[in-house]
């Protein structure tokens, strides 16, 4: 029985040593894996599919796509079709990893407009340097925490399972926030806004009052922060829970299941469905 102890702690003792000198990705030694790809007239979309891993995305003046990772695990930056994609992937031994939190930097071209696809599994993503104008922002989040600041896209669409996501100022036609588990805090926010929430709270703070508003509460909160000169129509309706406005609203049949009632002159739609929650519009 001591022999194979023994043993087992010489093969431990060999794999440590091993493991912080070499990357078991083609042996190469350990360190930072660096890929790019042309990001060619063709490309229509940026996918980025990451799983545990801290991401950083920055904008520089370049012509490819550019991702350096910090870690153990596998990098791939590939061109197939109209699509880049940056992929990491760990293997089943990172659980004896002793080097730390895996980074990964990804630079894209800063006149890049088209589509980006984020698959985070988790961990943080941060959108770095300068702003983004894109068509479509497509963010799957499964666990982790994500930082915008300075988007502006045509069409922003958020599907997140669990943690936290803080976006400072996003311009958009129209916004899509499905969130499952967790907390979504939008400052400075322009565009058409549809919330699905199940459960967590949803906190937006509007710039300008553009276009409908609807949000459906399965169980959270939504706190909405409109500017005072919006004008609107608001159609809401609670099973168990609590809708309240600090505009003053002419009403036209308002109890304690609904809330209906037209600000200023009534240009914008807000529909509000709160099947358990609390809705606050200020």
């Amino acid at each position: 029985m001591k022999r194979i102890v023994i043993i087992l702690l010489v093969i431990t003792g060999l794999y440590i040593v091993f493991n912080q000198s070499f990357s078991f990705d083609g042996f190469a030694f350990a360190g930072s894996k660096d890929e790019s790809a042309k990001v060619r007239n063709n490309i229509e979309v940026i996918k980025v599919n990451v799983g545990s891993v801290s991401t950083t995305i920055i904008p520089q003046d370049r012509q490819d796509v550019r991702a350096v990772l910090t870690g153990k695990g596998k990098l791939t930056v590939t061109e197939e079709g109209n699509m880049v994609e940056v992929k990491t992937k760990s293997k089943w031994f990172n659980w004896f990893n002793i080097e730390g939190k895996r980074q990964l930097k990804i630079y894209i071209p800063e006149d890049y407009t088209k589509d980006m696809d984020i698959d985070l599994g988790s961990g943080n993503l941060t959108f770095s340097g300068k702003s983004m104008v894109l068509d479509e922002l497509h963010l799957d989040i499964g666990s982790g925490n994500v930082d915008l600041s300075n988007i502006t896209v045509n069409q922003f669409i958020h599907d997140g399972s669990s943690g936290n996501v803080d976006i400072d100022t996003l311009t958009t036609q129209k916004g899509s926030f499905d969130l499952s588990s967790g907390n979504l805090d939008i400052q400075h926010y322009t565009g058409a806004l549809e919330a699905d929430v199940s459960s967590g709270r949803l906190k937006i703070q509007m710039d300008e009052l553009k276009d409908t508003i609807e949000i459906d509460v399965s169980s959270g909160t939504v706190d909405l922060d409109l500017p005072d000169s919006a004008d609107f129509v608001l159609n809401g309706e609670v099973s168990s829970g609590k809708i309240s406005s600090d505009f003053p609203l002419a009403t036209n049949g308002t109890d304690k299941k609904n809330i209906n009632g037209t600000h200023d002159s009534g240009n914008h739609e807000i529909e509000i469905s709160v099947s358990s929650g609390n809705v606050k519009i200020y």
